[in-house]
């Protein structure tokens, strides 16, 4: 996806026959029996392998699918963790993996080379779906869950200010242009789905000097307890959003993409198992941005590994039940 990435420990390296050929990943171990999902165990005998991109909400996502297919019965394959968003994606379509969770806009902009994002959030799965089957990749339905852009400001500064929108933001820099402060990324800064647009959408010009780039993880601190960020780039489905005391600003004109999260799977695989659309879509309909919150926050925040944190949800939400 775009550039929050944070590194989780990588997987132990093995290699392993499997459904789709000989990978490399981590044998997923656990002891879990089927729960609200996974009735019957329909994949008893299959070996499949479940891949994520290598930051925290992704793996978790990862996590999830893996532990449902295999309390479903089937031997699951951990290849999680795999550095950017091509690496897992190409596994996926060439069918060294199997399934992973990917993001609607992604797809759309990054992998199917369209510039403009679809405003309705199904019309661009839809799309996506539609434009990958060529790709030999399947989509089950997606999420709410919308991983995008926004700004955030803590709440402390915005008492003074009552942003609430993009378009607020762009009053105040007419009104009071030495008040914006904004902490982004570097590609940020300069990618037309980042800055550049957002200015352009919302009729915005925010000085070059009171521009500062910085490290993802730098912004949300600077944001929250210093003076020089009013505002900072982040993601709306950042733990550290609410850990921090951060309000977001909604995107009211509709400039950035919808990030919904949803099943991608290879299409061979769907076809010989076609019972996994049964057994996730019951789990991505309960995903949501503000659960996605709450997971990145333990993960993120209280430095919980993905593996205990989507294992222990699917618990929760019942899905599953230790074995």
């Amino acid at each position: 996806m775009r550039t929050v990435r944070r590194a989780v420990a990588g997987a132990l390296v093995l290699a392993a026959a499997t459904g789709c050929g000989l990978k490399s990943g981590s044998p997923m171990v656990d002891d879990v029996q089927p729960g609200s999902v996974g009735q019957g165990r329909p994949l008893k005998g299959a070996s499949l392998t479940v891949t994520s991109k290598n930051f925290s909400e992704n793996i978790v996502l990862g996590q999830m699918i893996g532990l449902v297919l295999k309390a479903a019965g089937a031997e699951v394959l951990d290849r999680t963790n795999l550095p950017g968003s091509i690496s897992a994606r190409e596994a996926v379509r060439k069918g060294d993996a199997d399934a992973m969770y990917e993001y609607t806009g992604t797809a759309w902009i990054t992998y199917q080379g369209n510039t403009e994002p679809i405003d309705d959030p199904h019309g661009q799965w839809e799309a996506v779906r539609d434009a990958d089957v060529k790709n030999g990749v399947a989509w089950l339905p997606q999420s709410e869950l919308n991983n995008t852009y926004t700004l955030a400001i803590s709440k402390k500064n915005n008492a003074k200010y009552g942003l609430k929108t993009l378009s607020d933001v762009a009053r105040l820099a007419r009104e009071d242009p030495s008040a914006v402060t904004l902490c982004v990324e570097n590609e940020f800064a300069s990618r037309d789905d980042g800055l550049p647009g957002m200015e352009k959408a919302y009729g915005m010009k925010i000085p070059t000097a009171s521009i500062r780039k910085m490290d993802a993880g730098i912004i949300y601190t600077q944001v929250s307890k210093s003076d020089s960020c009013l505002l900072g780039e982040a993601f709306t489905t950042d733990g550290r959003i609410k850990a921090m005391d951060l309000d977001t600003l909604a995107d009211d004109r509709r400039f950035f993409p919808n990030y919904n999260a949803a099943p991608e799977i290879n299409a061979k695989t769907l076809a010989e198992f076609p019972v996994i659309a049964r057994l996730l879509d019951p789990v991505t309909k309960k995903l949501t941005t503000e659960v996605a919150r709450e997971l990145n926050a333990k993960v993120d925040v209280d430095g919980q590994a993905p593996h205990k944190v989507a294992k222990e949800w699917l618990l929760k939400e019942g899905f599953i039940k230790e074995g």
